[in-house]
């Protein structure tokens, strides 16, 4: 099943994706109107009994697409995870994943442009796999951490360099602005079930700039919700960036960064694409 978040004559909603457009949820479901929300609730079963023998409310082209979480509580994203990415960035893979947090207001969904910042001119695209929790839990086990995933989609985890390394802590430069593409739909882990099958590619102006097999990580996703938390409680609707491949920009030689009229792509097999283009912030 694909599940989205979009806007439509100006309110949010949340629906199904089928393939003649969106089947609306946004009040099907009693108490649930946004995506979050029916993950809370526990209730992916009763959005999927809910549009049997459905066909689409409306075409993908009368939606905007929004974040696919535009309210997570948490966006943890994963740094130097992919080994190739590793080699390429002089680091050295440790005893821990290095951790950092996005804000998700930073995000925008689908076919919504990146904005190359007033100060800075050095955005750089990151391709990767996104993981969406679908319960909450504290103290998960690595055998147990599976369980709580609802499904996947594409993440654009767009990262200012220069202000990324003003400091050695990441955090400002990988929250700037309308940065971080999020979407265009979650896939549910019923038509996923190995995540270690997944890939996922990056194409600037059509030209391939990355690729990465899930299976090339350092740490995957049970060692990766497992460690969070111990820390801080996942929440239904938590995400988790899990790492670019190789190739960013700014380690190419000379080094590409995005300005606007660009058009960057995100493909993972089995989930779709994530299409942003690029503008200048105003």
């Amino acid at each position: 099943m694909k599940l989205t978040s979009f806007t439509r004559n100006g309110t949010h909603g949340y629906g199904i994706v089928v393939a003649d457009g969106v089947i609306d949820l946004t009040t099907a479901i009693d108490g649930v109107s946004d995506l979050k929300g029916l993950l809370e609730s526990d209730r992916l079963a009763q959005a999927t009994d809910s549009a049997a023998g459905r066909s689409a409310d409306f075409p993908l082209e009368n939606i905007e697409f929004l974040p696919l979480i535009p309210n997570a509580s948490k966006v943890i994203c994963v740094a130097v995870n992919y080994l190739a990415h590793a080699r390429e960035a002089g680091r050295t893979i440790g005893d821990y994943p290095v951790l950092f947090h996005r804000h998700a207001q930073t995000q925008i969904g689908h076919q919504q442009p990146l904005l190359v910042p007033k100060s800075s001119e050095q955005l750089d695209f990151e391709g990767e796999i996104a993981v969406i929790l679908g319960k909450g839990g504290a103290h998960i086990e690595p055998e147990d951490a599976m369980d709580y995933v609802a499904g996947y989609s594409c993440y654009n985890e767009g990262s200012i360099r220069d202000w990324q390394f003003h400091v050695h802590q990441y955090s400002m430069g990988k929250n700037f602005n309308a940065t971080g593409g999020f979407g265009p739909w979650l896939v549910t882990t019923d038509d996923i079930p190995d995540p270690d099958a997944l890939t996922v590619t990056t194409r600037l102006n059509g030209e391939q700039m990355q690729f990465g097999e899930f299976n090339d990580v350092a740490f995957n996703i049970p060692t990766l919700i497992s460690y969070v938390s111990k820390a801080l409680p996942w929440r239904a609707g938590d995400v988790i960036v899990t790492g670019t491949p190789g190739g960013v920009g700014f380690k190419r030689k000379p080094p590409i960064f995005l300005k606007e009229g660009d058009v960057v792509e995100v493909e993972v097999n089995l989930v779709g694409t994530l299409v942003n283009s690029v503008a200048n912030e105003v």
